[in-house]
């Protein structure tokens, strides 16, 4: 009986996943033609690219044999991770109740709507692999950043992203909880976050340059960790810094298992606090314009 339930529970599980995965990657993929699709996908991470390596180049003079530019470079790659995972798991709940009406039907259809949304969360990651492999392969091979295949850290890199996922699912999830309870006014809450995220976690420059009053701020953040992990994971050259300069690969995993463990669970009783909260106002399938 109970191994029947919890089989029941894990697929369960499973299918809320997978649905979520599908559907946020037939929106994401299917909103205009396969060429513009194809088009915004190379230009939006080139445009990006660009305004870092110009800013590094109008401050240095031009230099970019400088560990400072992988830093930066590496930081300023990944966090789109960061905007994309977050800020569209929040938006998908606006999707679906009021542009497609659908989220009352999603509420009483045979899925977890947590996974559900982890699921659209993990549709828009992989497109932002697309724009994270373009990124990387220009800053390896147009402007020279010290990044090489030989000298990668494979299960450091493999470790960090796991992490990585894991954490920002959770704050997808919180994000999402929040979209719950507001209108579609409210939408542009999860880019408000990610960039409050990007100023304090060091996505660009060490929190070391953060007055000393902001930096708990910053070490107080997950996501500060985990770019410290993947930057190990693939400098040839690591860039040490004042704040983690002497912390060892694994005290970093463990300060990010450890942060993840505690916002997960700090997540979980915050979404089902919206839930309760959006059921008994009738929250799920009103519609509020713009």
């Amino acid at each position: 009986m109970d191994n029947g339930y919890r089989a029941d529970r894990w697929g369960s599980v499973w299918q809320s996943l997978r649905v979520g995965a599908w559907l946020g990657w037939q929106i994401e993929s299917n909103w205009t033609d396969l060429r513009v699709f194809i088009i915004y996908a190379v230009m939006r991470p080139l445009a990006l690219t660009g305004i870092l390596v110009l800013m590094y180049a109008a401050i240095h003079g031009g230099s970019f044999d400088s560990a400072l530019l992988t830093y930066m470079f590496l930081g300023n790659a990944f966090y789109v991770y960061v905007g994309a995972v977050t800020s569209g798991m929040g938006w998908a709940v606006v999707q679906d109740r009021e542009v497609y009406r659908t989220l009352k039907s999603i509420y009483s259809a045979p899925v977890t709507v947590p996974f559900y949304l982890i699921g659209q969360g993990i549709a828009r990651f992989l497109t932002a692999s697309i724009s994270v492999a373009i990124i990387l392969s220009v800053g390896i091979g147009l402007v020279g950043i010290g990044v090489t295949l030989r000298d990668i850290n494979w299960p450091l890199f493999a470790a960090a992203l796991a992490l990585g996922i894991a954490v920002l699912a959770s704050i997808g999830v919180a994000v999402a909880g929040l979209m719950l309870l507001t209108g579609t006014a409210s939408w542009a809450l999860g880019d408000l976050l990610a960039s409050a995220l990007f100023l304090f976690s060091g996505a660009v420059f060490p929190i070391d340059v953060l007055p000393a009053w902001l930096r708990p701020i910053g070490l107080a953040l997950p996501v500060t960790y985990w770019l410290e992990l993947i930057r190990r994971a693939l400098m040839s050259s690591p860039y040490p810094t004042a704040t983690f300069g002497a912390w060892s690969d694994q005290s970093l995993i463990g300060a990010l298992c450890v942060l993840t463990a505690v916002i997960t669970l700090a997540v979980i009783a915050w979404f089902r606090w919206c839930e309760s909260t959006a059921r008994r106002r009738g929250l799920l399938d009103r519609t509020t314009g713009y």
